[in-house]
């Protein structure tokens, strides 16, 4: 029998997001078990990300825990976030978090709606 292999983590955190996830999640009332991370279609590229706060965790949802904090993934977003990197920049005239996504395809004009193409599956199997 072989060795298990390690689950794949949906995604991940710069040092820069999970500080901010703190200051969030430390500011939340009432106070949340996590930061819920999903997408949704919207804008005129076809999909946006969305954030909330999570009150609790529900079942099927991935469980990302990386430098304090924790974010979950909603079930529905797992083939489009896979390979994610989340970060927070701060800029002269903005700051927010940006997602650093493989499976994005292109972004609109306004930065607010991305199109992304779900992860296919024989790519995950590579893994």
């Amino acid at each position: 029998m072989g060795v298990p292999r390690p689950k794949l983590k949906v995604m991940s955190l710069t040092d820069a997001a999970a500080a901010r996830v703190k200051e969030l999640m430390a500011k939340s009332e009432p106070p949340a078990a996590a930061l819920r991370i999903g997408v949704k279609k919207g804008g005129c590229a076809g999909m946006e990300y969305t954030m909330d706060y999570a009150a609790e965790i529900k079942p099927g949802e991935d469980v990302v825990e990386e430098k304090g904090v924790r974010v979950v993934v909603d079930p529905g977003a797992v083939l489009f976030l896979l390979g994610t990197v989340m970060d927070y920049r701060v800029d002269k005239l903005s700051s927010g978090f940006v997602f650093d996504n493989p499976n994005q395809t292109s972004a609109c004009g306004c930065g607010e709606s991305v199109a992304i193409t779900p992860a296919r599956p024989e790519a995950l199997a590579a893994q």
